[in-house]
């Protein structure tokens, strides 16, 4: 079923769920590095924030964007 699916899309929507996936990732590589080298004002919040990308992969990511740099040292 599912290579029907992918079948039927067309060349255009492949290439975007491609280039979506890309971008996703890309991001997410970026969160998760930037997490491990930056320094928190609780020592756990660096494992939670790890938690947190590996397993909230939809909305970790941009979780942290919006709300790691409140619990980042200054």
């Amino acid at each position: 079923m599912t290579i029907d699916f992918i079948q039927n899309m067309g060349g255009g929507g492949f290439l975007f769920f491609i280039l979506f996936g890309l971008a996703y990732f890309l991001l997410w590589v970026y969160c998760l590095v930037d997490v491990i080298r930056s320094d928190f004002r609780d020592p756990n919040m660096k494992l939670i924030w790890v938690i947190i990308l590996l397993f909230a992969h939809g909305l970790g990511p941009i979780a942290y964007l919006i709300l790691g740099e409140n619990t980042k040292m200054t």
